[in-house]
């Protein structure tokens, strides 16, 4: 029986980063991967594939629509199936990629399903071939998560899909419904609209990204909208009927009401991920989860066993690979014997439509809840140089600061490339930066991360060029 310090189950993005990480602070370590391949959802049917079409579909659109003003002459035609293996070729880049990393770490990998036998035991089931048991002084959990499904809504990834099956969809469907106005219902409803289909977007609550600050999330849907998608907001969808080659949808407002039959070629249902753990057999080892299926951890990802450890999507907090990836290196760090860390105010987002959607720490919803006294600068982009020159105008750049101490408590942004401009807004906060801080900090001329110096001036009412 081979015998490690550590185990991990999954190799997704807080998967492999924790065992490279363990690896690099002296662990003998091993993961078990149910896949053929590593990366996890994220990799393979996330963040990664769903980037590439949005990459392509936005060049796409633009040589179509904005080449034209810039004095650019062209006519693209589509080629879908060459557009899909552009997002499979670099899908198979990134995997190979891992690969390579714990191989160069010299982590061992097995390939089929993990399931924890007991404190220190993970037996590996593969899809051929005897299962065989290994053993760890310490057991991760880094399961990810699965696509949430609607009650008496089939999924079947050819009329009715996820986001799985949204990535590979054989034509562009001339109409499109979205079950969900979340970000990956938004991201994947983009790349479609771009590429010709009628986008409709039915969402239960009364507004789109409810996660994020109010004013941008009216703001992103008054864009979209100009975009050419359909909004239908506190409303449901009930069922789902074949109807020939098409799909009849019946749609019924949230609070009750009369229903609506609408006509789709494919329905895609986003309404949010569930943690992935039922085969793990958690519940024979006594591993505690809450009511919605994630592993409860204490403060240092320690599950209520002994020896098992859980991050990522299988705990609470947000799914995001970036957050998986900080609590692997933390758990790691903390079975190593030193003091792993997450600093959760500072764990940004973004979604990566056009224009993207960035925010880090609280909105103004929050703050007001909590009794937080604050001051808030904003700054449209209509007023930086930069995107006036792009034609890339929309949006605008919000800091909320503590109004005694001008600590940055928030920022949230939609504008072009803002998904990259956030990283600033982090760094300050992982600092305890104050808005002035900010303010006083040389931004290139011209760029669009001005625009963020120019909303922390704002905060105390001294912005230059509005």
């Amino acid at each position: 029986m081979s015998s490690y310090d550590l185990i991990v189950i999954g190799t997704g993005p807080g998967g492999y980063v924790c065992a490279i990480r363990a690896a690099q602070l002296g662990m003998k370590v091993a993961v078990v991967e149910k896949r053929a391949t590593h990366g996890g959802t994220c990799l393979n049917v996330g963040c990664i594939p769903s980037k590439a079409l949005l990459h392509a579909s936005e060049l796409y659109e633009e040589a179509g629509h904005g080449f034209a003003g810039m004095g650019i002459k062209a006519q693209p035609e589509l080629d879908l199936p060459a557009m899909l293996a552009f997002k499979d070729d670099g899908v198979d880049g990134n995997v190979k990629g891992v690969e390579f990393l714990l191989k160069k770490n010299k982590v061992d990998a097995y390939h089929g399903t993990g399931t924890i036998e007991a404190p220190g035991k993970v037996k590996v089931t593969p899809d051929e071939g005897e299962a065989q048991t290994l053993e760890a002084k310490a057991i991760v959990i880094a399961t990810g998560s699965d696509v949430a499904s609607l009650p008496g809504i089939e999924i079947d990834e050819k009329k009715v899909v996820s986001s799985t099956g949204a990535l590979s969809l054989p034509e562009v469907p001339k109409r499109l419904l979205l079950i969900g106005g979340g970000v990956i219902g938004l991201e994947l409803g983009s790349v479609w609209r771009r590429l010709g289909a009628e986008v409709t977007v039915v969402e239960f609550l009364d507004r789109i990204l409810p996660p994020e600050d109010k004013e941008v999330s009216k703001q992103f849907q008054k864009i979209l909208q100009k975009q050419g998608m359909t909004f239908k907001l506190s409303s449901k969808v009930t069922a789902v009927e074949h109807d020939g080659d098409g799909l009849k949808v019946t749609v019924e407002p949230a609070k009750g009401g009369d229903a609506e039959t609408l006509d789709a070629d494919v329905v895609l249902v986003c309404v949010g991920r569930r943690p992935f753990t039922d085969t793990l057999g958690l519940d024979e080892v006594g591993v505690e989860r809450d009511e919605k299926g994630r592993v409860k951890t204490d403060g240092h990802f320690k599950t209520n066993i002994d020896g098992i450890y859980a991050i990522g999507d299988v705990i609470t907090g947000p799914m995001l690979a970036h957050k998986a990836e900080d609590e692997g290196v933390a758990v790691a760090e903390i079975l190593a014997g030193q003091a792993g860390h997450v600093n959760y105010d500072a764990i940004p987002s973004v979604v990566y439509t056009y224009p993207e959607v960035a925010s880090v720490g609280k909105t103004e919803e929050a703050l007001k809840e909590a009794g937080i006294a604050y001051k808030v600068g904003k700054f449209p982009f209509l007023a930086n140089g930069r995107a006036k020159v792009n034609r890339t105008t929309d949006g605008f750049v919000k800091i909320l600061a503590d109004a005694k101490t001008d600590r940055v408590l928030g920022v949230h942004m939609i504008g072009p490339d803002v998904g990259n401009m956030i990283a600033e807004a982090v760094l300050a906060m992982e600092f305890g930066a104050s808005a002035e801080d900010i303010a006083r900090t040389c931004h290139a001329h011209p760029t669009l991360p001005e625009a963020v110096k120019e909303a922390a001036m704002a905060v105390d009412g001294r912005a230059i060029h509005m």
